[in-house]
């Protein structure tokens, strides 16, 4: 008898199925905690940098105008207020030029922390870990690598400045041809143009960060599934922050406190995506491999032996000699 076709449904019912599964096998909301943490320590020298790197195009003040404006819409101004007064303290003053070299790589170790922390949590749900004996070489490597995802998110703040800034010169020219154009059909080119971006940096850091070989085409699901999962968490989440009592609960800490639920949260999106693209790659019947840098860890071993070995025609479970 000819088996039934999966439907479209069904597929990626036990996807989601498998993509729960493994949030809460890799302890994954211990992982957010992990990464809101360490973000709240690499964040300011983070976007210095971004700041930097993309002023040098377009200039500071455009780079850094657009940044805390997209700061303060999401955990409101008093925390961007403060985002912003750190980064000031960070600024470079004048002193020796051991001092200055000091403090660029003191910055840069600071600012690439928050993605080896998204590295580790990504090779731990793939199922991989680094080679011992390559730990010095993998070392550089995750901070070039992390460097250079900073330098990505510069670039791209670049492109949405340029590309938000050529809509809104075509908006105020097209309501002056067409005035009875509905305003919600530029506020959706916006989102679009934010999903695109987010959709970009999301295939990057599942592509890139983690020590694993795989495709762009196989990441691109994923990064979809997970730019939607951002774009209603950040709605639901700055709903809940708005509306909560945190500034009476915390005092003159809530500002921290703010960021640091924001960025848990949205820790428990991208590691959720993660866990979709990683399950949508295996109902494909793909193991993913680790790369010259990694190897399979204990747990994914151990489950690629059961699964080799021979069931039992009564139990189902795997027999072992």
């Amino acid at each position: 008898m000819q088996e039934r076709k999966e439907t479209a449904f069904q597929k990626y019912w036990a996807i989601l199925k498998d993509a729960g599964s493994g949030f809460g096998r890799d302890n994954a909301v211990k992982l957010s905690g992990s990464l809101a943490y360490s973000t709240i320590f690499s964040l300011p020298p983070m976007l210095l940098l971004i700041i930097i790197s993309g002023g040098s195009v377009l200039g500071k003040d455009a780079i850094q105008g657009t940044l805390f404006s997209e700061i303060n819409e999401v955990v409101g101004a008093e925390t961007a207020l403060q985002i912003q007064n750190m980064i000031r303290n960070l600024q470079f003053e004048q002193g020796s030029t051991l001092a200055t070299i000091i403090s660029i790589i003191a910055l840069v170790i600071g600012a690439t922390g928050v993605f080896v922390e998204i590295q580790s949590s990504l090779n731990i749900i793939w199922g991989v870990q680094p080679k011992p004996k390559k730990g010095i070489i993998k070392l550089f490597l995750n901070r070039l690598i992390s460097f250079s995802m900073i330098l990505g998110l510069g670039f791209l703040l670049i492109v949405t400045l340029l590309v938000n800034t050529l809509i809104l010169a075509l908006s105020r020219e097209i309501m002056r041809i067409l005035p009875e154009l509905p305003v919600d059909l530029l506020n959706l080119t916006s989102t679009l143009i934010s999903f695109v971006v987010l959709a970009v940096l999301f295939s990057i850091t599942f592509k890139m960060l983690p020590d694993v070989k795989i495709r762009w085409k196989e990441v691109l699901p994923g990064a979809l599934v997970t730019t939607l999962l951002f774009l209603l968490g950040k709605f639901a989440i700055g709903l809940y922050i708005s509306n909560s009592n945190t500034v009476s609960v915390y005092g003159a800490a809530s500002s921290v406190i703010i960021l640091l639920m924001w960025i848990y949260y949205s820790a428990f999106i991208l590691f959720f995506g993660a866990e979709f693209t990683r399950a949508h790659i295996e109902h494909g019947g793909k193991v993913i491999q680790p790369n010259s840098y990694a190897e399979f860890d204990a747990r994914q071993r151990w489950e690629m032996y059961t699964e080799s070995q021979p069931q039992h025609p009564d139990s189902g479970e795997a027999t072992t000699t």
